[in-house]
C-alpha cells in the first residue's frame, strides 16, 4: 500500500498554515483584549511594583511598548521555537511550561483513559448491535442514549452521591489521598486508581451512547453494500464478515470523532474536573480565567489547539491507510 506524495503534501501544507493561523492568533488575541497582563498583575500588586519593574515585567512578557507589534510577533516565534510559552501570574511567575507539564499527566492519565475505552467499547458494542439489527441487543441504544443526555455535572453529583457518600465505594474528590506527595509507589498509585476510577467511569457512561448510536448507524447503512451480500455468499465466517468487512467501512467516520475526542483529551473535561475537584488541565484553564492570568491562559489554548491539530493529522493518515479512496480523491 503506497499513500500519494501529494497527499501526503497538501496535507502537511493544510496543517501547517493551519498551525500558523492558530499560534497567531494566540499572540494577537491577548492584545486585542482589554487592558495586558502586566496591568493586571500590576493592579493585584497594590502600587507594590516600580516603574522600572513594570518595564522589566513588559520586555519579560514580550509587550515592550517601546518595540511595534511586528517585532512583538517575531519576538514571539522564537520564543516559542526555544518552548518558552511565558510567565503565569498566578504561579508565583513560574514557567507557564513547567505550571501546564504539573496538570497534563492527571488529564491524559484520566480523560485519556477514559476516551479510549469509551471509543473502543461503544464502537465494538454499536457494531454487534448494528450486525444482529431486530435483536433484544437494541434495547443497549435507547439505555446509553439516555445517560449521554443527562447533564454532566447532574450524573456526576448522582455518582458522588451513590457510590462516595452511600456505598462509599470510591473517593469523592481530588486525585489522591490528603497528606499524600506524588511519587512512585504502589500505595500512591493505589490512591490515583481510587480516585480516579468514579470520575472516570462517568466520562465513559456519559459518552458511551454517541459511540454506540454511531457506529450502529453505520453499520445498518454498510450492511445493505453489495460487497457484504458477496461475502456471505462466499460462505465467509460471519465473524470475518462482521470485522474485516462491514466494522472496518462503517468505523471510518467514527475515527474523525475520535481524532477530535483525542484532542480535546488535552484541554480536559472541565465540568468533570469541577465536580470531582480533579487537578487536571480543564481545571487549571478555568482558575487561570478566573485569575485573568493571560499567559497561562495562551499556554493552555496554544497546547490544546496543537493536541487537536496532531490528533487530526493521525487521524488522516489512519483514514488514508483503511480507505484506498480517501488518499485516491487527494491525489
Amino acid at each position: 500500500m503506497k499513500i500519494p506524495f501529494r497527499f501526503i503534501a497538501s496535507r502537511v501544507v493544510f496543517y501547517l498554515f493551519t498551525a500558523w493561523a492558530a499560534i497567531t492568533i494566540n499572540f494577537f488575541l491577548p492584545r486585542m483584549m482589554k487592558g495586558d497582563p502586566v496591568t493586571a498583575y500590576m493592579q493585584k500588586q497594590a502600587g507594590r511594583i516600580t516603574p522600572e519593574a513594570e518595564h522589566a515585567l513588559r520586555i519579560l512578557f514580550g509587550l515592550d511598548k517601546d518595540k511595534s507589534l511586528g517585532q512583538q510577533y517575531l519576538e514571539y516565534w522564537q520564543l516559542l521555537l526555544n518552548g518558552d510559552l511565558g510567565r503565569s501570574f498566578s504561579n508565583g511567575l513560574a514557567p507557564v511550561g513547567d505550571v501546564i507539564a504539573s496538570a497534563l499527566p492527571w488529564t491524559l492519565g484520566l480523560v485519556g483513559i477514559a476516551t479510549v475505552v469509551s471509543f473502543t467499547l461503544g464502537t465494538a458494542t454499536g457494531a454487534i448491535i448494528g450486525w444482529r439489527r431486530g435483536s433484544r441487543a437494541d434495547v443497549i441504544v435507547p439505555i446509553t442514549t439516555f445517560f449521554s443526555t443527562v447533564p454532566y455535572f447532574w450524573l456526576g453529583l448522582i455518582a458522588i452521591a451513590v457510590f462516595s457518600s452511600i456505598l462509599g465505594w470510591f473517593p469523592a474528590s481530588h486525585a489522591y489521598g490528603k497528606g499524600s506527595s506524588p511519587e512512585f509507589t504502589l500505595d500512591f498509585i493505589g490512591q490515583v486508581v481510587a480516585h480516579g476510577a468514579l470520575p472516570a467511569i462517568t466520562i465513559v457512561v456519559a459518552s458511551l451512547g454517541g459511540w454506540i448510536l454511531g457506529m450502529r448507524n453505520m453499520m445498518l447503512t454498510v450492511l445493505d453494500e453489495d460487497y457484504i451480500t458477496v461475502a456471505q455468499a462466499k460462505g465467509l465466517p460471519n465473524g470475518r464478515v462482521l470485522w474485516r468487512y462491514a466494522a472496518r467501512n462503517a468505523m471510518l467516520p467514527q475515527l474523525s470523532s475520535f481524532a477530535l475526542s483525542i484532542g480535546f483529551i488535552v484541554g480536559g473535561t472541565i465540568v468533570m474536573e469541577m465536580v470531582f475537584s480533579y487537578p487536571g488541565v480543564g481545571k487549571m484553564l478555568l482558575d487561570a480565567t478566573t485569575a485573568k492570568d493571560y499567559p497561562l491562559m495562551q499556554g493552555l489554548f496554544l497546547i490544546i489547539t496543537m493536541a487537536v491539530l496532531c490528533a487530526n493529522i493521525i487521524a488522516d493518515i489512519a483514514y488514508a491507510i483503511l480507505d484506498p479512496r480517501t488518499r485516491q480523491t487527494e491525489a
